[in-house]
C-alpha cells in the first residue's frame, strides 16, 4: 500500500514537472529540474559517507558543486517525497570525464550531499 501512494506521489511529481518544463521551453533551465531544488546554496553540507565515497571515486567539492549546478535530475533514482527531506539524483559528467550521480537533500540547514556516484567506474572502497 506505501508502495503504491510513493508511487503515485513520484508520478504527480513528475507530471507537475513536465508541466513546469513545457511552460518554460525557452527558459535555458529547461529540464534541468532548477525549479525544484536550489542550485546555488549558501553552503553544501557533506555526510560522512559522501566524503568517503568522493575520496575512493577521486570526486572533489568543485566537481560537486558543478553537477548541482548543471546537472540533470535522474526522478527515478531520486525521492522528492522523501522524508524527512526530499532527495535528488542529479547526473552529469565532470570536468574530468567522469559520468556521475550525485544525491542530495535539500534541508533548512543546507543543502547536503548524501553520496556520490561514478556511472563509469567501479571504485573499491570501504566506506560504511
Amino acid at each position: 500500500m506505501m508502495k503504491s501512494i510513493n508511487r503515485l506521489v513520484l508520478f504527480i511529481c513528475l507530471c507537475l514537472t513536465a508541466c513546469q518544463n513545457n511552460a518554460g521551453a525557452g527558459n535555458d533551465n529547461a529540464g534541468t529540474g532548477s525549479e525544484v531544488i536550489n542550485r546555488h546554496p549558501d553552503h553544501l553540507i557533506y555526510t560522512k559517507h559522501a566524503r568517503c565515497r568522493m575520496n575512493c571515486r577521486h570526486i572533489d567539492e568543485a566537481e560537486v558543486q558543478e553537477i548541482l549546478e548543471k546537472g540533470r535530475i535522474n526522478y527515478r533514482k531520486s525521492e522528492p517525497a522523501g522524508r524527512p527531506d526530499p532527495k535528488y539524483a542529479l547526473e552529469g559528467t565532470t570536468r574530468d570525464g567522469q559520468p556521475v550521480r550525485i544525491v542530495f537533500a535539500p534541508a533548512k540547514r543546507g543543502m547536503v550531499v548524501i553520496t556520490v556516484i561514478d556511472l563509469g567506474t567501479e571504485w573499491s572502497c570501504d566506506c560504511k
